[in-house]
């Protein structure tokens, strides 16, 4: 009776343990491998990089996400920003010998020793995956080094308008100093005016023959293009269209970056684009863990999803593109805004070119890039780039209009953020007043020092 039950058992464990194997190579053999990949997941991935977990080759060594993640699956999306930022703790430092005490309790030689993926229960904002306090594993005596930090908690190191791990570029004394009577409302309130480069590839000639599969113009789509700057600059359908000599209907990215390389390349390094990047289906708004307007759930991101096809408006693309997607609370507050009714005047012609304020105004600003030697002014279509963390906008984007102090008051403030800056912020930063205050201090102690003796 006994060694029947034991078979009975075995022949049950067996058909489960097949079952299961089944199942399992029915997934990685089926149809949509991608969709499959999500069974194996061992948990979600952070905020940023949601949208890719199914890319598990992006990170890991091999495809679905076996084996360790390299540092250079870190650097080869971020390493550039973190160059242009003049990273404030660059691996250099931890390599030093003079510090190898500080890897005994944080190997920050690695991006991943601070952001783990996959670990939700223990991840922070920025997708870090320490302790909160964790600055005081190098700062500890942070408070008595400098007397404007004697008394301060661990809580307040990085919140906005103090340190930022990789990136101090608003904090630096200098610049503090440099800025500390600032206005709160520049003489020139206005973004920099776009310089276009030299040495745009030609694209194809308008009078070029088209492709037999080439449909016929519709007079909406002829007027649209006639009002574009693609007709002003001599661009015909060919230009888009059969950039590789064969039609094709719907153009992607790819057409675009021939002559809008550096935009393209700042649209796959954002949230927008970093589907397309890792070679996965395009980002939809369904996919975003912000609220988003339920009729635009399932349109497919690309460079035509704001800038609409043939007219490519880039004032439309500037405000309404952005609403017809996000319904997050700062999103629709923006409409009635003080910066929203700034946009409305400039669009009516009752404030200069560039002194209005869009969402791209600030979520896509205008920045230098160069290339081949060449510096041009361009929008900056990488969205995220000003929110890791949002500090980053103070340079680019809101000492345009208004002073250091102001904004750094204004971005520590969530509250306000979240009402889309109905008024001067309430909140305070003591930033600057600390880098004055130690600066008296240092005079006076010089003055001291250089006094003739008695």
């Amino acid at each position: 009776m006994r060694a029947s039950r034991t078979w009975r058992l075995v022949a049950v464990w067996t058909v489960l343990t097949l079952a299961a194997g089944g199942v399992m190579a029915w997934a990685l053999l089926s149809p949509e491998p991608l969709a499959a990949r999500a069974w194996f997941t061992p948990g979600p991935m952070t905020h940023g990089h949601h949208s890719i977990e199914l890319a598990c080759g992006s990170c890991h060594v091999d495809a679905f996400g076996g084996g360790e993640v390299l540092e250079t699956s870190c650097t080869g999306c971020h390493g550039a920003q973190l160059d242009a930022a003049n990273d404030a703790h660059p691996r250099a430092k931890f390599t030093d010998p003079r510090n190898a005490d500080l890897l005994n309790v944080i190997d920050a030689r690695n991006c991943v020793s601070c952001h783990s993926e996959h670990r939700p229960e223990m991840t922070h904002p920025m997708g870090l995956t320490l302790p909160p306090d964790y600055c005081l594993t190098c700062h500890l005596d942070i408070g008595t080094e400098r007397d404007t930090h004697a008394g301060l908690g661990f809580e307040p190191c990085a919140s906005a308008g103090c340190h930022n791990y990789h990136d101090n570029r608003a904090l630096y004394a200098d610049f503090l100093l440099r800025h500390a009577d600032d206005p709160i409302l520049t003489a020139m309130a206005r973004v920099p005016d776009r310089l276009p480069g030299a040495g745009v590839p030609q694209p194809l000639p308008s009078a070029a023959p088209l492709p037999t599969q080439a449909p016929a113009l519709t007079g909406a789509a002829m007027d649209d293009w006639l009002a574009s700057a693609h007709a002003d600059a001599g661009m015909g359908c060919g230009s888009c269209h059969a950039a590789g000599g064969a039609w094709v209907q719907r153009p992607d990215h790819t057409a675009c970056a021939g002559c809008h390389g550096d935009e393209v390349d700042g649209f796959l390094a954002g949230k927008h684009g970093m589907r397309l990047a890792v070679d996965l289906p395009p980002m939809t708004p369904a996919m975003a863990r912000l609220p988003m307007q339920a009729q635009a759930a399932h349109t497919e991101l690309g460079c035509g999803s704001c800038h609409a096809a043939h007219r490519f408006d880039v004032h439309t693309a500037a405000v309404e593109s952005c609403l017809s997607c996000h319904a997050d609370d700062h999103s629709l507050a923006y409409v009635g805004s003080p910066h929203h009714q700034l946009w409305q005047q400039e669009q009516a012609g009752e404030r200069p070119p560039g002194s209005g304020v869009s969402c791209a105004t600030c979520h896509l600003p205008r920045a230098q890039h160069q290339r081949a030697g060449v510096t041009t002014i361009r929008v900056q279509h990488n969205q995220n780039d000003g929110l890791r963390p949002n500090e980053a906008m103070v340079r680019p984007v809101c000492q345009n209009c208004h002073g250091l102090g102001f904004a750094l008051d204004a971005l520590a403030d969530p509250e306000l953020i979240r009402r889309n800056f109905p008024h001067a912020p309430t909140h305070h930063v003591e930033s600057i007043d600390m880098a004055v205050r130690r600066a008296e201090a240092d005079r006076a102690r010089r003055a001291v020092d250089s006094s003739p003796g008695p």
